[in-house]
């Protein structure tokens, strides 16, 4: 069974995270084990490629927007949502990548089963919702086979800085906190729940390592 890191790096600034995601995927061989980061960023909006205007500026002035080169379009991230980026060589797993995106979805879907909440996906609007509202985000550049960026979903966050954009394009996609159906989740319940059915659906034996050598291997001032 193949292994997987799995490192918990807490609360951090989206640069120095991108940073160390991009060093990592450029640094990879062949024998690079995959890994998966937990963490939730400051406040910051990130525009993905596709860059149309739908956001209301004045209103984000507070907020700095950073440009970035995952797929889809413009999205907040702030304390109270859980950030997981997965970096896995999908060359070597023998996976293409509309079998990456079931998988990611599947296993969001099924660790909201264990707490009894029913949740499904929209072909147009890549995610997971819940009761007409959206929980998770979805949104990955695929290069030299290895994935990079990856999910978000809210389980205590400020939902206001999403009234500014429009999630997925859409000004009618509503975003939703898991505590208003699940008041007693925490991120760290959901987080253990969710690592169990990740390693199982991808058929990975995780590892648990510390975040010090992603965050300090190289100097981001430079």
């Amino acid at each position: 069974m193949k292994k997987i890191y799995i490192r918990n790096l807490g609360m951090t600034n989206y640069n120095i995270v991108s940073s160390a995601m991009h060093y990592f995927t450029d640094s990879r061989s062949k024998n690079t084990i995959d890994e998966i980061w937990f963490t939730e960023h400051f406040p910051i909006f990130t525009q993905g490629k596709i860059k149309k205007k739908k956001y209301i500026l004045e209103k984000m002035k507070n907020i700095p927007i950073q440009l970035c080169d995952r797929g889809g379009e413009i999205t907040y991230h702030g304390p109270g949502q859980q950030l997981v980026y997965i970096l896995i060589n999908l060359k070597l797993r023998n996976i293409n990548i509309k079998k990456f995106l079931f998988y990611i979805e599947k296993s969001i879907i099924d660790t909201l089963k264990i707490f009894s909440i029913k949740s499904y996906t929209i072909s147009e609007f890549p995610g997971v919702y819940i009761n007409k509202k959206k929980f998770c985000s979805i949104g990955f550049r695929i290069k030299n086979h290895c994935s990079l960026y990856g999910i978000s979903y809210n389980i205590n966050s400020d939902l206001i800085p999403y009234s500014y954009i429009y999630p997925c394009g859409n000004k009618l996609i509503k975003m939703m906190n898991l505590i208003e159906i699940q008041p007693n989740i925490t991120m760290k319940i959901f987080k253990k729940e969710f690592i169990k059915i990740f390693i199982k659906i991808f058929k990975y034996k995780e590892i648990y390592k510390s975040p010090y050598n992603v965050l300090n291997r190289i100097n981001f001032d430079s």
